[in-house]
């Protein structure tokens, strides 16, 4: 791969340099701002930084909430129109739709002109030279929030070929990132069972123990089975006691629960939460205290306060037994896969989304209780498990990462002009999606629905 003969300097760019035969066009000359709306029988859809436009439900398992029931102000998006977040953009929340729905009233959609290739511009448009002007164009909201409007879009300059460069840097591109995304999948599957084993091996460990040559007993609970005859079966009515107190001026530290991070102070939250404005009538929280969220503990949303603090009437505080369990291993059996079972088939409710798990059905709950200098052992233990495999871990997704940043740099190359492919030759090749990130940890960037992790 080669270079172009004669390039030209665009100061409007930041002085880059591009192909001379290719034009600079502002974007008000390849786009409309565009805004329909009363399309709710359409699908919603969003934008996300590692995968652009897709349907809202492709990432729904990571958003449990849409915060807005009227969807009559949501925009309608047609194939081929531009979608931007417009607070993160500057990140590169953009996109080229593929798809026909509706996106937040917040966001900006742009009708493209028909004349070039839309594949090439949502390549182009999420290219680094694309995003670092919506960076610039972009107005600052506090310390972590940047809003772009079309009034400083419309000046954001596009390097544009000729249509049949377009086509070929569409194929060519289209080629090498499919046998990126493959490298890419095939390291996140490998990621992926590695943490299923992992999570088989602790959840054995915590509930049968390290050592295998012990005398065992029936712990007369299915989802146990056998445990060490020194163990005891104990329902956790017999190992947490529910605390009740309330906040009489809500000026404690507030807490909020996070599917990523547990219970932690307000300061630490993601810049989408709400948050209350009082929290007198709070409930009351110790150190070590087992805090959960009533609509979402089946799902494992639940946490140890690693503070005294006030947080959402609606969540439980139970107070553990120290004398019977160790906080931190009481979690580690309540989170397991085994057991969160016994947690969903425990909440109560009409439809899922509703379910709650009250304190007299927790309280049903048998869990495995060793000695208490056997569970410093196992937690002991679980640790270094989890420091030798985490960092196996840590070099597969550092080859993830890895992958990632060549994919972008070949995309930013050739959509700049860096490299030409017009004479390049594409083999028939097997075409991959890059599917992002699918940790359920929320690392996507999508803010245009978001979903409170209370």
């Amino acid at each position: 791969m080669g270079r172009y003969k004669e390039y030209t300097q665009y100061h409007q760019i930041f002085n880059k340099s591009i192909p001379s035969h290719w034009k600079i066009i502002p974007m008000y000359g390849l786009a409309k701002e565009k805004k329909i709306t009363n399309c709710t029988d359409l699908e919603l859809l969003s934008v996300y930084l590692d995968m652009g436009v897709i349907p809202f439900s492709h990432k729904a398992e990571k958003r449990a909430n849409v915060t807005s029931l009227d969807l009559s102000k949501y925009q309608r998006v047609d194939y081929g129109d531009f979608v931007l977040n417009n607070q993160q953009a500057w990140r590169g929340s953009v996109g080229v739709s593929h798809y026909t729905g509706i996106v937040s009233p917040a966001y900006i959609v742009l009708k493209m002109d028909n004349d070039n290739n839309s594949d090439f511009m949502n390549y182009m448009l999420r290219s680094q030279i694309m995003v670092e002007q919506y960076l610039i164009n972009s107005r600052s909201v506090g310390s972590i929030q940047r809003n772009i409007h079309w009034i400083a879009l419309k000046r954001t300059y596009v390097p544009v070929p000729p249509r049949a460069e377009q086509d070929q840097i569409v194929r060519f591109l289209d080629w090498k990132v499919s046998e990126i995304n493959k490298l890419i999948g095939i390291n996140r599957r490998q990621i992926g069972l590695l943490k299923e084993i992992i999570e088989r091996k602790i959840s054995d460990i915590i509930i049968h123990g390290v050592n295998n040559n012990v005398p065992t007993k029936n712990s007369g609970t299915t989802w146990i089975g056998t445990i060490p005859a020194d163990w005891q079966a104990i329902r956790c009515k017999y190992l947490f006691h529910e605390r009740n107190q309330r906040s009489e001026t809500g000026e404690e530290q507030h807490l909020s629960m996070s599917q990523k991070y547990g219970l932690i102070p307000d300061s630490m939250l993601d810049e989408r939460r709400m948050l209350s404005v009082s929290y007198k009538g709070g409930k009351i929280c110790y150190k070590d205290d087992l805090v959960l969220n009533r609509l979402k503990a089946h799902l494992g949303v639940f946490a140890l306060a690693p503070q005294f603090g006030v947080i959402s009437p609606d969540y439980t505080v139970l107070q553990p037994n120290i004398t019977r369990v160790i906080p931190a291993y009481a979690e580690m059996v309540l989170k397991s896969q085994p057991c969160r079972r016994e947690l969903r088939i425990r909440v109560r409710g009409i439809i899922e989304g509703f379910w709650r798990l009250y304190t007299d059905d927790f309280n049903t709950i048998v869990i495995p209780v060793p000695p208490i200098e056997e569970q410093k052992k196992i937690m002991s233990y679980v640790d270094e498990y989890k420091a030798k495999t985490n960092n196996y871990i840590a070099m597969m997704e550092k080859e993830i990462e890895i992958l990632r940043e060549l994919r972008s740099t070949i995309i930013s190359d050739v959509v700049t002009g860096k490299i030409d492919v017009r004479n390049i030759p594409v083999p028939a090749y097997e075409h991959v999606d890059d599917m992002g990130d699918d940790d359920g940890e929320g690392n996507d960037g999508e803010t245009g629905i978001p979903g409170e992790e209370d």
